[in-house]
Protein backbone atom coordinates (compact mmCIF):
# COMPACT_ATOMS: atom_id res chain seq x y z
CA UNK A 1 0.00 0.00 0.00
CA UNK A 2 1.52 3.51 -0.64
CA UNK A 3 0.11 6.49 0.45
CA UNK A 4 -0.71 9.56 -1.79
CA UNK A 5 -1.55 13.13 -0.93
CA UNK A 6 -4.26 14.49 -3.18
CA UNK A 7 -3.50 17.91 -2.91
CA UNK A 8 -1.21 20.85 -4.02
CA UNK A 9 -1.23 22.33 -0.45
CA UNK A 10 2.22 23.37 1.00
CA UNK A 11 0.39 23.30 4.08
CA UNK A 12 -0.85 19.58 4.09
CA UNK A 13 2.38 18.42 2.85
CA UNK A 14 4.44 19.64 5.59
CA UNK A 15 1.68 18.56 8.34
CA UNK A 16 1.75 14.90 6.69
CA UNK A 17 5.43 14.96 6.99
CA UNK A 18 5.06 15.02 10.35
CA UNK A 19 3.07 11.44 10.82
CA UNK A 20 6.71 9.84 9.74
CA UNK A 21 5.38 7.96 6.92
CA UNK A 22 6.32 8.19 2.77
CA UNK A 23 4.08 9.60 0.34
CA UNK A 24 3.74 11.15 -2.88
CA UNK A 25 1.33 13.98 -4.05
CA UNK A 26 -0.57 14.16 -6.98
CA UNK A 27 -2.63 17.14 -8.22
CA UNK A 28 -6.33 16.25 -8.58
CA UNK A 29 -8.47 19.29 -10.53
CA UNK A 30 -11.29 19.48 -8.52
CA UNK A 31 -13.94 22.23 -9.07
CA UNK A 32 -15.00 24.06 -5.77
CA UNK A 33 -18.47 25.02 -5.32
CA UNK A 34 -21.38 25.02 -2.52
CA UNK A 35 -24.49 23.16 -4.12
CA UNK A 36 -27.86 24.94 -3.18
CA UNK A 37 -29.04 23.84 0.32
CA UNK A 38 -25.57 22.56 1.22
CA UNK A 39 -24.70 22.15 4.67
CA UNK A 40 -20.91 23.44 5.08
CA UNK A 41 -20.08 20.19 6.74
CA UNK A 42 -22.01 18.18 4.00
CA UNK A 43 -20.02 20.72 1.15
CA UNK A 44 -16.41 20.02 3.01
CA UNK A 45 -16.83 16.67 3.35
CA UNK A 46 -17.75 15.87 -0.50
CA UNK A 47 -14.61 18.00 -1.24
CA UNK A 48 -12.27 16.08 0.52
CA UNK A 49 -14.48 12.67 -0.81
CA UNK A 50 -13.70 13.83 -4.53
CA UNK A 51 -10.55 14.96 -3.85
CA UNK A 52 -9.53 11.67 -2.57
CA UNK A 53 -11.36 9.60 -5.38
CA UNK A 54 -9.76 11.94 -7.93
CA UNK A 55 -6.47 11.18 -6.65
CA UNK A 56 -6.80 7.70 -6.82
CA UNK A 57 -8.00 8.04 -10.80
CA UNK A 58 -5.03 9.35 -11.17
CA UNK A 59 -2.68 7.04 -9.57
CA UNK A 60 -4.48 4.20 -11.24
CA UNK A 61 -3.93 5.99 -15.01
CA UNK A 62 -0.20 5.81 -13.75
CA UNK A 63 -0.61 2.08 -12.88
CA UNK A 64 -0.33 2.58 -9.14
CA UNK A 65 -3.41 0.18 -8.08
CA UNK A 66 -2.81 -0.09 -4.65
CA UNK A 67 -2.91 3.44 -3.21
CA UNK A 68 -4.11 5.06 -0.52
CA UNK A 69 -5.08 8.59 -1.69
CA UNK A 70 -5.56 11.11 0.87
CA UNK A 71 -7.87 14.11 0.50
CA UNK A 72 -8.55 17.24 2.46
CA UNK A 73 -10.40 20.50 2.18
CA UNK A 74 -11.23 23.47 4.51
CA UNK A 75 -13.76 25.71 4.61
CA UNK A 76 -14.27 28.83 7.44
CA UNK A 77 -17.93 29.97 8.15
CA UNK A 78 -18.55 32.63 9.90
CA UNK A 79 -22.64 34.11 10.24
CA UNK A 80 -24.16 31.13 8.24
CA UNK A 81 -21.77 32.38 5.15
CA UNK A 82 -18.97 30.01 3.89
CA UNK A 83 -15.38 31.64 3.62
CA UNK A 84 -13.26 30.32 1.01
CA UNK A 85 -10.26 31.56 -0.65
CA UNK A 86 -10.17 35.47 -1.39
CA UNK A 87 -11.13 36.31 -5.15
CA UNK A 88 -9.21 39.93 -4.79
CA UNK A 89 -8.85 42.45 -2.27
CA UNK A 90 -12.24 43.86 -2.01
CA UNK A 91 -13.72 40.33 -1.32
CA UNK A 92 -10.72 40.24 1.15
CA UNK A 93 -11.52 43.08 3.55
CA UNK A 94 -15.26 41.79 3.66
CA UNK A 95 -13.93 38.84 5.06
CA UNK A 96 -11.91 40.24 7.68
CA UNK A 97 -14.91 42.71 8.56
CA UNK A 98 -17.52 39.74 8.81
CA UNK A 99 -14.48 37.62 11.28
CA UNK A 100 -13.65 40.73 13.21
CA UNK A 101 -14.41 41.00 16.62
CA UNK A 102 -15.84 37.32 16.82
CA UNK A 103 -16.02 33.68 16.73
CA UNK A 104 -15.96 31.21 13.56
CA UNK A 105 -15.92 27.97 12.42
CA UNK A 106 -13.04 26.37 10.70
CA UNK A 107 -14.04 23.46 9.42
CA UNK A 108 -11.83 20.63 7.57
CA UNK A 109 -12.26 17.33 6.41
CA UNK A 110 -9.93 14.40 5.62
CA UNK A 111 -10.75 11.60 3.69
CA UNK A 112 -8.82 8.25 2.32
CA UNK A 113 -9.81 6.02 -0.59
CA UNK A 114 -8.38 2.80 -0.94
CA UNK A 115 -9.33 -0.12 -3.32
CA UNK A 116 -12.52 1.61 -4.05
CA UNK A 117 -13.61 2.84 -0.57
CA UNK A 118 -13.56 6.48 0.98
CA UNK A 119 -14.31 6.74 4.79
CA UNK A 120 -14.11 10.35 6.47
CA UNK A 121 -13.94 12.35 8.75
CA UNK A 122 -15.35 16.05 9.44
CA UNK A 123 -13.19 18.27 12.30
CA UNK A 124 -14.73 21.71 13.09
CA UNK A 125 -12.58 24.28 15.74
CA UNK A 126 -13.99 27.77 16.77
CA UNK A 127 -12.04 30.18 16.34
CA UNK A 128 -12.29 33.90 18.13
CA UNK A 129 -10.61 37.15 16.51
CA UNK A 130 -9.63 40.06 18.16
CA UNK A 131 -11.36 43.30 16.81
CA UNK A 132 -9.21 44.44 13.71
CA UNK A 133 -8.94 47.87 12.58
CA UNK A 134 -8.93 48.71 8.52
CA UNK A 135 -4.76 49.22 8.33
CA UNK A 136 -4.33 45.86 9.96
CA UNK A 137 -6.64 44.50 7.50
CA UNK A 138 -4.71 46.87 4.62
CA UNK A 139 -1.20 45.66 6.15
CA UNK A 140 -1.87 41.96 6.28
CA UNK A 141 -3.43 41.71 2.56
CA UNK A 142 -0.33 43.46 1.56
CA UNK A 143 1.62 40.47 2.83
CA UNK A 144 0.22 38.66 0.56
CA UNK A 145 -0.58 35.70 2.56
CA UNK A 146 -4.18 35.52 2.40
CA UNK A 147 -4.55 34.98 -1.25
CA UNK A 148 -4.48 30.97 -1.09
CA UNK A 149 -6.23 30.46 1.84
CA UNK A 150 -9.94 29.66 2.98
CA UNK A 151 -11.23 32.59 4.80
CA UNK A 152 -8.22 34.98 3.93
CA UNK A 153 -5.95 33.85 6.41
CA UNK A 154 -3.40 31.05 7.63
CA UNK A 155 -3.70 31.00 11.82
CA UNK A 156 0.01 29.61 11.36
CA UNK A 157 1.60 32.88 9.95
CA UNK A 158 1.23 36.07 10.48
CA UNK A 159 -2.68 36.32 11.22
CA UNK A 160 -1.79 34.20 13.81
CA UNK A 161 -1.77 37.74 16.21
CA UNK A 162 -5.62 38.15 15.87
CA UNK A 163 -6.43 35.29 17.51
CA UNK A 164 -7.71 35.56 20.82
CA UNK A 165 -7.95 31.57 21.48
CA UNK A 166 -9.53 28.74 20.00
CA UNK A 167 -11.81 25.87 20.49
CA UNK A 168 -10.86 22.28 19.05
CA UNK A 169 -7.65 21.28 16.67
CA UNK A 170 -5.42 23.71 15.74
CA UNK A 171 -3.75 22.07 13.00
CA UNK A 172 -7.33 21.45 11.56
CA UNK A 173 -7.35 25.00 10.99
CA UNK A 174 -3.95 24.79 9.37
CA UNK A 175 -5.54 22.75 7.11
CA UNK A 176 -4.79 18.80 7.96
CA UNK A 177 -6.40 17.34 11.47
CA UNK A 178 -3.07 14.64 12.37
CA UNK A 179 -4.98 12.74 14.44
CA UNK A 180 -7.90 11.79 12.08
CA UNK A 181 -5.98 11.50 9.46
CA UNK A 182 -3.46 9.19 11.06
CA UNK A 183 -6.90 7.07 12.46
CA UNK A 184 -8.27 6.56 8.88
CA UNK A 185 -4.70 5.71 7.77
CA UNK A 186 -4.39 2.54 10.29
CA UNK A 187 -7.85 1.47 9.47
CA UNK A 188 -6.86 0.98 6.40
CA UNK A 189 -3.80 -0.42 7.59
CA UNK A 190 -5.51 -2.79 9.47
CA UNK A 191 -7.93 -3.79 6.57
CA UNK A 192 -5.25 -4.62 4.52
CA UNK A 193 -3.39 -6.99 7.46
CA UNK A 194 -6.60 -8.60 7.96
CA UNK A 195 -7.24 -9.48 3.50
CA UNK A 196 -3.82 -10.39 3.63
CA UNK A 197 -3.82 -13.05 6.74
CA UNK A 198 -6.78 -14.69 5.44
CA UNK A 199 -5.30 -15.16 1.86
Amino acid sequence: MELVLASGSPRRFELLQLLDRPFRVVHPDIIEQQQTHERPLDYVERLAREKAEAGAQLCASEGLTNAAVIGADTVVVCADQVLEKPHDEADFKQMMRLLSGRAHQAITAVALHHNGATNSKVVSTTVYFKHLNAAEITAYWQSGEPKDKAGGYGIQGRAGKFVTHIEGSYLAVVGLPLYETEQLIVQVEAAVAKDNYER
